[in-house]
């Protein structure tokens, strides 16, 4: 996720409390393999200091500059630096390009209000967009999870499912949109031997995981350093801690009494990925038994089973390996809708 870092707004903010005046640089369009992506941001102080970033380094000190020059005229700039090769390689890029940067001295009490608002939408772990008019610097702040009023609604929408900053035209004008997304959640119901190596590898790409089992003799701190623990039922957990539309969850305990729970759950929720392990016939039992349940084969076909890739996975860690590539596939494809 393209970023002012949640310290660097924080402290941002503390900057404008305390009267300082600041500018906020974002990258707005960059080279295929540029260190920082579109949406990326550094606020600057009008003494020089910064923090978050818009670059490997390359262009740091002349955005600082213009920055400073914004904040002291009160003028929007739309920067546009072309990097050479040689200054490429020095922060690790294989080839030099041209990175465009959109600065704006905050100023009015809107902005800074705007502000408040980004952080305690990352407090509540809720998405946000910020639209920027390049032309004027006019923001507009937008909850894709509201109902929204067009023209801003579906770029709004679309931009934080593809989890992607970037340019849109609205209403005949050029808006940069600075998607702020919570993290992703991915729930592990059943502390099994495959739980091991899927809650560790999905923590590493950046999940937030917990593994959800009412054995605690399984779901134990031993076997799962690090990792947080719910030893509530799965019906229970997930209606304490619902799944959002950035949720994946995975069954893996084989036991009805504890995957049934948590798939009906889940069915009912906006999760982007439900998976469940088992093979095809105990996986066409369980669509069965949903059935039952009062579950129509349209959202049944939501449940991605038997779980994983088929790689040919055949030992706990492949099968974990399997599982998050399936969920990433799923994940990714669903941004290009």
């Amino acid at each position: 996720m393209p970023d002012l870092p949640a310290s660097a707004n924080r402290l941002a903010l503390e900057w404008i409390e305390d009267g300082q005046k600041i500018a906020l640089a974002t990258v707005t369009r960059t080279w295929g393999s540029a260190p920082r992506p579109a949406g990326s941001q550094m606020a600057v102080r009008e003494d020089g200091a910064f923090a978050g970033s818009v670059s490997g380094g390359c262009v740091e000190n002349a955005v600082i500059e213009e920055a400073m020059s914004a904040i002291a005229d009160g003028k929007i700039r739309n920067l546009e630096f072309g990097v050479s090769d040689e200054q490429a390689w020095s922060v690790g890029l294989a080839c030099g390009g041209t990175i465009h940067v959109h600065v704006a001295p905050i100023a009015t009490d809107e902005q800074k209000n705007v502000l408040r608002s980004l952080e305690r939408a990352v407090e509540e772990s809720r998405s946000v967009v910020l639209a920027s008019d390049l032309e004027t610097g006019a923001w507009r702040l937008i909850y894709p999870d509201s109902e929204l009023d067009e023209p801003f609604g579906a770029p709004a929408r679309d931009a934080a499912q593809r989890d992607q900053s970037g340019m849109a035209e609205i209403n005949k004008k050029s808006w940069f949109l600075t998607v702020s997304n919570p993290p992703l959640d991915l729930a592990i119901i059943g502390a099994v031997h495959i739980a091991q190596p899927l809650a560790e590898i999905a923590k590493r790409a950046g999940y937030t995981v917990r593994v959800i089992d009412p054995r605690a003799h399984f779901a134990s701190a031993e076997r799962f350093p690090g990792i947080a623990l719910v030893h509530d039922w799965p019906d229970d957990a997930l209606t304490a801690q619902p799944l959002g539309r950035r949720s994946a969850i995975v069954a893996l305990t084989h036991d009805p009494k504890l995957d049934d729970p948590a798939l009906s759950t889940a069915l009912r929720s906006p999760a982007f990925y439900i998976g469940a392990l088992g093979s095809k016939k105990s996986h066409a039992r369980r669509i069965e038994r949903l059935k039952d349940a009062g579950f129509a084969d349209d959202i049944l076909k939501r449940i991605h089973g038997p779980v994983g890739l088929a790689i040919g996975a055949r030992s706990p860690a492949e099968i974990a390996i399997s599982i998050l590539a399936e969920i990433t596939a799923e994940l990714r494809s669903g941004q290009k809708k």
